[in-house]
Protein backbone atom coordinates (compact mmCIF):
# COMPACT_ATOMS: atom_id res chain seq x y z
CA UNK A 1 0.00 0.00 0.00
CA UNK A 2 0.97 3.80 -0.42
CA UNK A 3 2.48 5.37 2.70
CA UNK A 4 3.60 9.24 3.12
CA UNK A 5 6.63 8.22 5.61
CA UNK A 6 7.55 4.33 5.21
CA UNK A 7 9.54 2.66 7.58
CA UNK A 8 9.89 5.00 11.17
CA UNK A 9 11.68 3.81 13.46
CA UNK A 10 10.31 4.94 17.14
CA UNK A 11 12.99 6.29 19.60
CA UNK A 12 13.35 4.80 22.60
CA UNK A 13 11.11 1.82 21.68
CA UNK A 14 13.32 -1.19 21.67
CA UNK A 15 14.42 0.03 25.70
CA UNK A 16 10.88 0.34 26.84
CA UNK A 17 9.58 -2.98 25.44
CA UNK A 18 12.55 -4.84 27.09
CA UNK A 19 11.06 -2.98 30.42
CA UNK A 20 8.29 -3.89 29.70
CA UNK A 21 8.94 -7.67 29.23
CA UNK A 22 11.18 -7.55 32.52
CA UNK A 23 8.48 -5.96 34.63
CA UNK A 24 5.27 -7.23 33.52
CA UNK A 25 6.39 -10.94 32.21
CA UNK A 26 3.41 -12.95 30.93
CA UNK A 27 1.17 -14.74 33.96
CA UNK A 28 2.22 -17.60 36.09
CA UNK A 29 0.40 -20.76 35.46
CA UNK A 30 2.25 -23.01 38.03
CA UNK A 31 1.42 -24.48 40.75
CA UNK A 32 0.03 -22.18 43.87
CA UNK A 33 -0.84 -23.30 47.15
CA UNK A 34 -4.69 -22.81 48.14
CA UNK A 35 -3.69 -22.03 51.34
CA UNK A 36 -0.93 -21.16 54.15
CA UNK A 37 -1.48 -22.81 57.47
CA UNK A 38 0.44 -20.60 60.49
CA UNK A 39 1.28 -23.14 63.03
CA UNK A 40 2.81 -21.12 66.29
CA UNK A 41 6.64 -22.18 66.93
CA UNK A 42 6.31 -23.92 69.94
CA UNK A 43 3.17 -25.74 68.59
CA UNK A 44 4.83 -27.34 66.06
CA UNK A 45 6.23 -31.20 65.60
CA UNK A 46 7.36 -32.92 63.17
CA UNK A 47 3.61 -35.18 62.76
CA UNK A 48 1.81 -31.51 62.11
CA UNK A 49 0.51 -31.81 58.89
CA UNK A 50 -0.74 -35.80 59.68
CA UNK A 51 -1.84 -34.18 62.96
CA UNK A 52 -3.93 -31.43 61.23
CA UNK A 53 -5.05 -33.87 58.17
CA UNK A 54 -6.20 -36.19 60.92
CA UNK A 55 -8.37 -33.82 62.89
CA UNK A 56 -10.14 -32.35 59.85
CA UNK A 57 -10.82 -35.85 58.68
CA UNK A 58 -12.30 -36.45 62.10
CA UNK A 59 -14.63 -33.74 62.08
CA UNK A 60 -15.81 -34.90 58.92
CA UNK A 61 -16.51 -38.12 59.99
CA UNK A 62 -18.23 -37.34 62.36
CA UNK A 63 -20.73 -34.01 61.35
CA UNK A 64 -20.93 -34.81 57.70
CA UNK A 65 -21.52 -38.80 57.11
CA UNK A 66 -23.29 -38.79 53.69
CA UNK A 67 -22.91 -37.04 50.80
CA UNK A 68 -26.51 -35.39 50.83
CA UNK A 69 -25.19 -33.82 54.40
CA UNK A 70 -21.95 -32.57 52.62
CA UNK A 71 -24.02 -30.92 49.89
CA UNK A 72 -26.65 -29.31 52.46
CA UNK A 73 -23.23 -27.51 53.48
CA UNK A 74 -21.27 -26.73 50.81
CA UNK A 75 -23.86 -26.90 48.06
CA UNK A 76 -21.97 -29.65 46.01
CA UNK A 77 -21.13 -33.71 46.61
CA UNK A 78 -17.19 -33.04 46.71
CA UNK A 79 -17.00 -35.46 50.27
CA UNK A 80 -14.63 -38.04 48.30
CA UNK A 81 -12.44 -35.55 46.68
CA UNK A 82 -11.88 -33.63 50.04
CA UNK A 83 -11.55 -36.71 52.12
CA UNK A 84 -8.54 -37.90 49.59
CA UNK A 85 -7.10 -34.47 50.04
CA UNK A 86 -7.09 -34.47 53.37
CA UNK A 87 -5.91 -38.14 53.54
CA UNK A 88 -2.73 -37.27 51.28
CA UNK A 89 -1.71 -33.68 51.35
CA UNK A 90 -3.54 -32.04 54.17
CA UNK A 91 -1.51 -28.93 54.32
CA UNK A 92 -0.06 -27.35 50.99
CA UNK A 93 1.72 -24.43 52.39
CA UNK A 94 3.22 -24.56 56.41
CA UNK A 95 4.13 -21.56 58.38
CA UNK A 96 6.13 -21.81 61.66
CA UNK A 97 4.94 -18.44 63.27
CA UNK A 98 7.05 -16.06 65.69
CA UNK A 99 5.18 -13.40 65.31
CA UNK A 100 1.42 -12.46 66.76
CA UNK A 101 0.48 -16.19 66.67
CA UNK A 102 3.76 -16.99 69.18
CA UNK A 103 4.27 -13.41 70.65
CA UNK A 104 7.03 -12.57 72.71
CA UNK A 105 9.33 -14.94 75.04
CA UNK A 106 12.16 -15.36 76.50
CA UNK A 107 12.69 -19.17 74.70
CA UNK A 108 12.52 -18.18 70.91
CA UNK A 109 16.32 -19.61 70.36
CA UNK A 110 15.14 -23.22 71.71
CA UNK A 111 12.02 -23.15 70.09
CA UNK A 112 13.79 -22.22 66.64
CA UNK A 113 16.01 -24.64 67.31
CA UNK A 114 13.23 -27.23 67.69
CA UNK A 115 11.23 -25.86 64.68
CA UNK A 116 14.11 -26.46 62.31
CA UNK A 117 14.33 -30.11 63.52
CA UNK A 118 10.55 -30.80 62.84
CA UNK A 119 11.06 -29.66 59.27
CA UNK A 120 14.04 -31.86 58.89
CA UNK A 121 12.13 -34.54 60.43
CA UNK A 122 9.59 -33.88 58.06
CA UNK A 123 11.30 -33.90 54.79
CA UNK A 124 13.44 -37.60 56.14
CA UNK A 125 9.73 -38.58 56.39
CA UNK A 126 9.02 -37.27 53.11
CA UNK A 127 6.10 -35.07 54.67
CA UNK A 128 7.29 -31.35 54.24
CA UNK A 129 4.79 -29.48 52.32
CA UNK A 130 5.55 -28.55 48.80
CA UNK A 131 5.54 -24.64 50.51
CA UNK A 132 7.21 -24.09 53.57
CA UNK A 133 8.92 -21.28 55.54
CA UNK A 134 8.82 -19.19 58.53
CA UNK A 135 6.75 -15.92 59.97
CA UNK A 136 9.18 -13.49 61.75
CA UNK A 137 8.48 -10.66 64.40
CA UNK A 138 8.06 -7.35 62.29
CA UNK A 139 10.90 -4.40 61.96
CA UNK A 140 7.71 -2.68 63.17
CA UNK A 141 8.05 -3.85 66.13
CA UNK A 142 11.29 -2.46 67.07
CA UNK A 143 13.54 -5.55 66.91
CA UNK A 144 15.12 -6.56 64.08
CA UNK A 145 17.85 -8.27 65.61
CA UNK A 146 15.17 -10.85 67.18
CA UNK A 147 13.86 -11.16 63.40
CA UNK A 148 16.95 -11.56 61.78
CA UNK A 149 18.38 -13.90 64.87
CA UNK A 150 15.28 -16.42 64.55
CA UNK A 151 15.51 -16.53 60.47
CA UNK A 152 19.58 -17.48 60.94
CA UNK A 153 18.88 -20.40 63.26
CA UNK A 154 16.26 -21.47 61.45
CA UNK A 155 17.82 -21.69 58.49
CA UNK A 156 21.09 -22.68 60.29
CA UNK A 157 19.38 -25.60 61.55
CA UNK A 158 17.47 -26.62 58.71
CA UNK A 159 20.28 -26.86 56.21
CA UNK A 160 22.95 -28.86 58.98
CA UNK A 161 20.32 -31.10 59.72
CA UNK A 162 19.24 -32.03 56.35
CA UNK A 163 22.55 -30.72 54.34
CA UNK A 164 20.73 -28.45 51.78
CA UNK A 165 17.71 -26.25 52.12
CA UNK A 166 14.25 -27.97 50.19
CA UNK A 167 12.64 -26.48 47.80
CA UNK A 168 9.80 -24.17 48.55
CA UNK A 169 11.00 -22.36 50.97
CA UNK A 170 9.66 -18.73 52.10
CA UNK A 171 10.30 -16.20 54.57
CA UNK A 172 6.75 -14.04 55.98
CA UNK A 173 7.64 -10.78 56.49
CA UNK A 174 4.95 -8.96 58.56
CA UNK A 175 3.90 -5.23 59.26
CA UNK A 176 5.58 -3.86 56.86
CA UNK A 177 4.52 -0.32 57.96
CA UNK A 178 7.34 1.61 56.29
CA UNK A 179 8.72 1.14 52.55
CA UNK A 180 12.26 1.13 53.79
CA UNK A 181 12.01 -2.24 55.70
CA UNK A 182 11.79 -4.02 52.46
CA UNK A 183 15.18 -2.65 51.72
CA UNK A 184 17.01 -3.53 54.75
CA UNK A 185 15.51 -6.67 54.94
CA UNK A 186 16.22 -7.58 51.19
CA UNK A 187 20.02 -6.27 52.57
CA UNK A 188 20.33 -8.80 55.51
CA UNK A 189 19.04 -11.45 52.96
CA UNK A 190 21.67 -10.93 51.06
CA UNK A 191 23.67 -11.31 53.35
CA UNK A 192 22.47 -14.74 54.90
CA UNK A 193 22.24 -16.11 51.77
CA UNK A 194 25.87 -15.87 51.75
CA UNK A 195 26.56 -16.94 54.74
CA UNK A 196 25.16 -20.18 54.11
CA UNK A 197 26.41 -20.55 51.12
CA UNK A 198 23.19 -20.31 49.00
CA UNK A 199 22.60 -19.46 45.59
CA UNK A 200 21.98 -15.97 44.68
CA UNK A 201 18.58 -14.69 45.42
CA UNK A 202 17.41 -18.59 46.57
CA UNK A 203 15.99 -16.70 49.49
CA UNK A 204 12.19 -14.79 48.29
CA UNK A 205 10.22 -13.63 50.32
CA UNK A 206 6.09 -12.51 51.25
CA UNK A 207 5.17 -9.34 52.86
CA UNK A 208 1.86 -8.66 54.99
CA UNK A 209 0.01 -5.86 54.11
CA UNK A 210 -1.56 -4.76 57.52
CA UNK A 211 -1.90 -1.09 57.37
CA UNK A 212 -3.82 1.42 55.11
CA UNK A 213 -0.10 2.78 54.72
CA UNK A 214 1.36 -0.07 53.19
CA UNK A 215 -1.09 0.15 50.58
CA UNK A 216 0.19 3.36 49.50
CA UNK A 217 3.71 2.14 48.66
CA UNK A 218 3.01 -1.10 47.25
CA UNK A 219 3.83 0.27 43.42
CA UNK A 220 7.30 0.53 44.80
CA UNK A 221 7.57 -2.90 46.71
CA UNK A 222 9.03 -5.06 43.93
CA UNK A 223 11.60 -2.69 43.46
CA UNK A 224 12.79 -1.72 47.12
CA UNK A 225 13.09 -5.74 47.25
CA UNK A 226 15.31 -6.03 44.80
CA UNK A 227 13.20 -9.09 42.89
CA UNK A 228 13.26 -11.25 46.27
CA UNK A 229 9.69 -10.13 46.46
CA UNK A 230 7.66 -13.33 45.67
CA UNK A 231 3.95 -12.83 47.20
CA UNK A 232 1.51 -10.16 49.20
CA UNK A 233 -0.42 -11.65 52.07
CA UNK A 234 -3.16 -9.70 53.13
CA UNK A 235 -3.78 -9.20 56.92
CA UNK A 236 -7.65 -8.93 57.65
CA UNK A 237 -7.61 -8.16 61.65
CA UNK A 238 -4.23 -5.68 61.58
CA UNK A 239 -5.74 -3.87 58.67
CA UNK A 240 -9.61 -3.03 59.49
CA UNK A 241 -7.95 -2.30 62.86
CA UNK A 242 -6.10 0.46 61.57
CA UNK A 243 -8.58 1.08 59.61
CA UNK A 244 -10.51 1.94 62.88
CA UNK A 245 -13.63 -0.80 62.08
CA UNK A 246 -15.08 -2.33 64.79
CA UNK A 247 -14.37 -6.23 65.95
CA UNK A 248 -17.87 -7.49 64.72
CA UNK A 249 -16.74 -5.68 61.44
CA UNK A 250 -13.50 -7.21 61.30
CA UNK A 251 -14.21 -9.86 58.50
CA UNK A 252 -12.55 -10.79 55.05
CA UNK A 253 -15.73 -9.69 52.84
CA UNK A 254 -15.74 -6.05 54.65
CA UNK A 255 -15.88 -3.42 51.92
CA UNK A 256 -12.81 -1.94 53.35
CA UNK A 257 -10.60 -5.30 52.59
CA UNK A 258 -12.17 -5.41 49.13
CA UNK A 259 -10.59 -1.94 48.42
CA UNK A 260 -7.31 -3.18 49.84
CA UNK A 261 -6.93 -6.28 47.67
CA UNK A 262 -7.82 -4.41 44.64
CA UNK A 263 -5.31 -2.00 44.81
CA UNK A 264 -2.76 -5.17 45.50
CA UNK A 265 -4.30 -7.00 42.27
CA UNK A 266 -3.24 -3.51 40.62
CA UNK A 267 -0.38 -2.82 41.90
CA UNK A 268 0.97 -6.47 42.03
CA UNK A 269 -0.70 -9.19 40.17
CA UNK A 270 1.25 -7.63 37.14
CA UNK A 271 4.15 -7.80 38.12
CA UNK A 272 4.12 -11.59 38.36
CA UNK A 273 3.56 -11.24 42.41
CA UNK A 274 1.78 -13.51 44.09
CA UNK A 275 -1.12 -12.81 46.26
CA UNK A 276 -2.89 -14.42 49.10
CA UNK A 277 -5.87 -13.37 51.51
CA UNK A 278 -6.60 -14.05 54.79
CA UNK A 279 -7.79 -15.43 57.59
CA UNK A 280 -10.90 -16.29 59.72
CA UNK A 281 -9.97 -15.94 63.19
CA UNK A 282 -12.70 -18.85 64.13
CA UNK A 283 -12.85 -22.17 65.51
CA UNK A 284 -16.24 -24.05 65.65
CA UNK A 285 -17.84 -22.70 69.21
CA UNK A 286 -18.44 -26.61 70.45
CA UNK A 287 -18.18 -29.56 69.39
CA UNK A 288 -21.81 -30.03 68.30
CA UNK A 289 -22.60 -30.92 65.25
CA UNK A 290 -24.65 -27.50 64.43
CA UNK A 291 -21.95 -25.85 65.72
CA UNK A 292 -19.39 -27.30 63.39
CA UNK A 293 -21.44 -26.78 60.38
CA UNK A 294 -22.01 -22.97 61.25
CA UNK A 295 -18.22 -22.43 61.50
CA UNK A 296 -18.03 -24.25 58.01
CA UNK A 297 -20.48 -22.09 56.23
CA UNK A 298 -19.49 -19.14 57.53
CA UNK A 299 -15.50 -20.02 56.45
CA UNK A 300 -16.67 -21.37 52.70
CA UNK A 301 -18.41 -17.99 52.65
CA UNK A 302 -15.66 -16.07 53.11
CA UNK A 303 -13.11 -18.42 50.80
CA UNK A 304 -15.82 -18.14 48.12
CA UNK A 305 -16.09 -14.46 48.38
CA UNK A 306 -12.24 -14.24 47.73
CA UNK A 307 -12.26 -16.51 45.15
CA UNK A 308 -14.81 -14.45 42.99
CA UNK A 309 -12.31 -11.21 43.68
CA UNK A 310 -8.99 -13.20 42.07
CA UNK A 311 -7.51 -13.87 45.59
CA UNK A 312 -6.71 -18.28 44.95
CA UNK A 313 -5.53 -18.44 48.19
CA UNK A 314 -5.79 -18.14 51.90
CA UNK A 315 -4.38 -18.36 55.27
CA UNK A 316 -6.31 -21.68 57.51
CA UNK A 317 -5.80 -21.04 61.28
CA UNK A 318 -7.55 -24.37 62.60
CA UNK A 319 -8.11 -27.83 60.98
CA UNK A 320 -11.55 -27.42 61.10
CA UNK A 321 -10.64 -25.14 57.74
CA UNK A 322 -9.25 -27.05 56.01
CA UNK A 323 -12.95 -29.27 55.22
CA UNK A 324 -14.47 -25.88 54.14
CA UNK A 325 -11.24 -24.40 52.23
CA UNK A 326 -11.26 -27.75 49.91
CA UNK A 327 -14.71 -28.01 49.42
CA UNK A 328 -15.03 -24.52 48.59
CA UNK A 329 -11.69 -24.51 46.35
CA UNK A 330 -12.81 -27.75 44.44
CA UNK A 331 -16.42 -26.67 43.79
CA UNK A 332 -15.01 -22.81 42.42
CA UNK A 333 -12.57 -24.38 39.94
CA UNK A 334 -14.30 -27.36 38.70
CA UNK A 335 -17.80 -25.81 38.87
CA UNK A 336 -17.15 -24.50 34.75
CA UNK A 337 -14.42 -26.51 33.73
CA UNK A 338 -16.27 -28.10 31.17
CA UNK A 339 -17.43 -25.18 29.80
CA UNK A 340 -14.14 -23.22 30.05
CA UNK A 341 -12.44 -26.21 27.83
CA UNK A 342 -15.15 -26.05 25.26
CA UNK A 343 -14.95 -22.35 25.00
CA UNK A 344 -10.73 -22.68 24.58
CA UNK A 345 -10.70 -25.13 21.92
CA UNK A 346 -13.83 -23.24 19.93
CA UNK A 347 -11.33 -19.93 19.98
CA UNK A 348 -8.21 -22.41 19.12
CA UNK A 349 -10.28 -23.41 16.59
CA UNK A 350 -11.91 -19.88 15.03
CA UNK A 351 -15.31 -20.67 15.60
CA UNK A 352 -17.98 -20.02 17.93
CA UNK A 353 -18.81 -22.04 20.93
CA UNK A 354 -22.47 -21.09 22.12
CA UNK A 355 -22.92 -17.69 20.58
CA UNK A 356 -20.04 -16.34 23.11
CA UNK A 357 -17.86 -14.18 20.99
CA UNK A 358 -14.58 -14.24 23.46
CA UNK A 359 -11.57 -12.05 23.37
CA UNK A 360 -7.98 -12.90 23.52
CA UNK A 361 -7.80 -11.25 27.02
CA UNK A 362 -10.78 -13.55 28.49
CA UNK A 363 -9.23 -17.16 26.90
CA UNK A 364 -6.36 -15.90 28.58
CA UNK A 365 -8.02 -15.85 31.71
CA UNK A 366 -10.15 -19.46 30.91
CA UNK A 367 -6.80 -20.79 30.12
CA UNK A 368 -5.51 -20.01 33.95
CA UNK A 369 -8.60 -21.19 35.66
CA UNK A 370 -8.33 -24.41 33.75
CA UNK A 371 -4.38 -24.86 35.06
CA UNK A 372 -5.98 -24.12 38.44
CA UNK A 373 -8.64 -26.72 38.05
CA UNK A 374 -5.96 -28.64 37.06
CA UNK A 375 -4.14 -28.72 40.10
CA UNK A 376 -7.13 -29.53 41.84
CA UNK A 377 -7.31 -32.34 39.96
CA UNK A 378 -3.70 -33.15 40.72
CA UNK A 379 -2.74 -31.95 37.08
CA UNK A 380 0.52 -30.69 37.17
Amino acid sequence: MDTTLGPVEIAGFAETHGEQQARYPAPNLSWQPVHTVYVPADRLTSTTPADWGRAAAELLDRHITTPEAFAAVFGHDGLPRVAAKLASEPIEDLRVDFEDGYGVRPDEDADTERAAAAIAAMHADGALPRRWGLRVKSFADGDPGRSTRTLDGFLTGVIRNIGYLPAGFTVTFPKVLMSAYLGQFTTYLDEIEQGLGLPYQSLGFEMQVEAPQTVLFLGDAVGLSGGRLRAAHFGVFDYTAACGLPPHEQRLDHPACDHARHLMQTTLLSEGIELSDGSLAASPASDDGADVRALWRRHSELVRHSLAHGFYQGWDMHPSHLVSRYATTYAFHLRHYDEYKSRVLAWQEKRQEGGVMDEPATVKTMTAALRRADHCLGVE
